[in-house]
């Protein structure tokens, strides 16, 4: 399904966050009271192996946990985004494997995603070794923040390489949300097209792909047009479509910056892209876009296949 398509509305999701019930500062009520002022319609509390309600006037809460998994190497854990689940497994104790961890949640009517890839060493056989997830984070704020390796977009890339497919979630894993010397809140989030606004709706999405990430530029179409692929965004300095290791093209605002495969369409008065047309060579089977505003920020699509091929478009 191409979500800029599909009915429904799009929802500002916060898919990992934690308070002081688990390693977060702030209570379970001053996390919701922050993120109901940035704007979010939809929040999931994933404190680590914990259930944590909590009430909103404004936002859809949707109960989570972020729980673990066993490795056979350093860092010797992964951690998984359990998304819509009501209990926990009892003992609770890291699952010996990313695979059962993922099943056990798909089980409880969750949705699986991985959780910051590169911050955790993790590969795509790690990921494609857990049928079971829907996909990974793509972006992680807090990691980014701290230590500058929350973007995993190489591991995202080659688990398509290697036949699998992953959506990307964007989070800000904030652990210091409300913080007087400085918020990790704000940094990363996940746009979905609900059919509606229910906590079904949502996961159902997030099982989909009826969504995309960002920390800040807007995509807002992506249509086939004539053979070519249209995508239309906020103000950017760049559009990429990304479609593996070696495919790909490139538009790019600053005219003194060659562009490659494609071209801008539409234009600010001060130049910045807002539609750029790329043409896909026929053995480009599949791609994903990637926009980066002038002041850095990041968006991207869910993979989707390219014309010519007899996949669907989901």
């Amino acid at each position: 399904m191409n979500p800029f398509e599909a009915p429904g509305e799009w929802l500002r999701c916060q898919l990992h966050c934690h308070t002081d019930q688990s390693d977060g500062e702030p209570t379970p009520t001053e996390l919701v009271a922050h993120y109901e002022g940035l704007g979010c319609d939809v929040l999931v509390i994933t404190d680590h192996w914990l259930v944590t309600r909590a009430a909103s006037d404004t936002m859809l809460m949707i109960p989570g946990s972020e729980l673990s998994a066993d490795l056979d190497r350093a860092p010797f854990e992964a951690e998984v985004l359990a998304l819509g689940i009501d209990e926990l497994p009892e003992p609770r104790a890291a699952f010996p494997t990313i695979a059962a961890c993922a099943e056990w949640i798909v089980d409880q009517g969750g949705v699986a995603y991985l959780a910051h890839p590169r911050w955790s060493s993790l590969t795509a056989d790690d990921y494609l070794s857990a049928p079971a997830l829907s996909g990974l984070e793509v972006y992680n704020g807090g990691c980014e923040m701290e230590q500058g390796n929350g973007l995993s977009e190489v591991q995202w890339d080659h688990i398509k390489q290697l036949g699998g497919a992953a959506k990307g979630i964007a989070t800000d894993d904030a652990h210091r949300a409300t913080s007087t010397s400085g918020s990790d809140a704000g940094l990363g989030w996940t746009i979905v097209k609900a059919a509606t606004r229910s906590r079904e709706a949502v996961l159902d999405a997030l099982r989909s792909g009826a969504f995309y990430s960002t920390t800040g530029p807007e995509l807002l179409g992506l249509e086939r047009i004539d053979g070519s692929i249209l995508v239309r965004c906020s103000p950017a300095a760049s559009v990429a479509l990304h479609s593996g290791a070696w495919d790909g093209g490139r538009v790019n605002a600053d005219a003194s910056i060659a562009s490659y495969r494609g071209e801008a369409v539409e234009r600010t008065a001060d130049g910045l892209i807002t539609a750029a047309r790329f043409e896909a060579p026929e053995y480009w089977e599949w791609a994903r876009i990637g926009v980066t505003a002038a002041d850095g920020g990041r968006a991207w699509s869910n993979p989707f296949p390219l014309p010519g091929k007899r996949t669907p478009f989901r």
